[in-house]
């Protein structure tokens, strides 16, 4: 079985076994502690006949029992024959899943840490950062408390108009603290250590300055599902480039999403952990296919920066998004975004332009040296972002 068959082996089951521990813990609360006590009694045994009775012989010497050799189940899919030793393993990790979200209801979580020292520092280290961006003098009202919600998930300052302006538009989803903010403060991250060098050691020193400071960020503004998969996603491609491993996105999103589970289990029923995961499985399953539609470069420089060609890769990119996770928010809140593509076309650059300008004038302004045309422009960068935002949301209303 190939690393790629290995990690979809161990987190499908493992999560379809989470959702089953989910569904089962109001119906079998009365019993919680004798069921884990005995779901964790056979995984131990299952465990163990694994590692040390591979094989079991008799006597003389005569296999009886070999785990290599299970008898083959017929052609269930088109995909190939599904051997019984997968479907055993696979049955392991659902159990292990059921045992984990049981177990962590019964336990009532995993340790929280805000009233420790990180949790402390944390806490610190957000109010600085928002009386720094309370302290810069934007020309608008509104720019602050923008910031504010993009970069520490602070929307207590929003004006209702703005709030109403960015759901309307079906951009709601930018205000909300997400992978996209931790993936764009990495690339600012990867680029500012870049010249730090290439050699090994560097290599371990630019590696740890990226993990450290966006776990730090992800537990400034709350550890949101969404932040934590992304901070996931992060460690675990990092950590494979480092280690000169291939890193293929579908894997890695997979392993994050069993670290993620086996960590908090009961975070699979939030709506945000669910959006987060889908809208990654869009753009890994779906957007290779809808985006090599359109012819690729040939590879002079005029055609790689082909304005055509990046706007299809952005639409369909949006495209790849809205349908894995159209039909889960329309479960959950009964509403669709008409206008997404065009939403997305406009906001996403500016918003990560807007992050990039952000960051850029709250450390000059926090070293005092912070020139005022960069604020002017990180300025007129969310009004424009406004502007373009409240256009869409008057579409129904001409």
């Amino acid at each position: 079985m190939n690393e790629a068959r290995d990690i979809v082996g161990i987190s499908v089951p493992f999560t379809a076994g989470v959702a089953m521990g989910v569904v089962l813990y109001p119906l079998l609360s009365g019993g919680l502690p004798f069921i884990t006590s005995s779901t964790l009694l056979v995984l131990i045994c299952i465990t163990t006949l694994l590692v040390r009775f591979g094989k079991l012989s008799d006597r003389s010497g005569k296999r009886l029992v070999s785990l290599s050799n299970l008898p083959r189940l017929g052609r269930l899919t088109r995909l190939g024959r599904l051997s019984g030793r997968r479907i055993f393993f696979a049955g392991i990790f659902i159990v292990t899943g059921i045992f984990c979200s049981l177990n962590y209801h019964i336990a009532s979580g995993i340790p929280e840490y805000e009233s420790g020292f990180i949790g402390s520092a944390a806490a610190n280290a957000v109010g600085t950062l928002q009386n720094v961006i309370d302290n810069i003098p934007y020309p608008s009202e509104t720019s602050g408390p923008l910031v504010k919600a993009l970069l520490t998930g602070d929307k207590s300052d929003l004006t209702k108009e703005i709030t109403g302006i960015f759901r309307d538009s079906g951009a709601s989803h930018i205000l909300a603290l997400s992978g996209l903010h931790l993936g764009v403060l990495y690339i600012l991250l990867a680029r500012l250590t870049a010249p730090l060098g290439n050699s090994p050691w560097i290599r371990r020193l630019r590696y740890s300055l990226i993990i450290v400071a966006a776990l730090f960020y992800s537990i400034m503004t709350g550890a949101t599902p969404s932040i934590i998969r992304a901070f996931l996603f992060i460690t675990i491609n990092e950590t494979a480039k480092l280690l000169g491993r291939k890193r293929e996105p579908v894997r890695v999103l997979l392993a994050a999403l069993t670290i993620q589970l086996a960590l908090k289990p009961d975070v699979i029923t939030s709506v945000a952990f669910q959006l987060s995961y889908m809208a990654m499985a869009g753009i890994f399953l779906l957007f290779p296919t809808l985006d090599r539609i359109y012819p690729a470069p040939n590879g002079s420089k005029l055609s790689r920066f082909n304005p055509l060609r990046k706007i299809w890769s952005a639409a369909m990119l949006s495209i790849s998004c809205q349908v894995f996770t159209g039909p889960l928010a329309w479960y959950h809140f009964h509403t669709f975004p008409k206008y997404f593509i065009l939403t997305n076309l406009i906001a996403l650059p500016l918003t990560s332009a807007i992050i990039t300008l952000s960051v850029a004038t709250i450390a000059l302004s926090f070293l005092g040296i912070c020139p005022e045309p960069l604020v002017i422009l990180n300025d007129h960068a969310m009004q424009a972002l406004v502007f373009c935002l409240e256009i869409i949301s008057g579409l129904d209303n001409p």
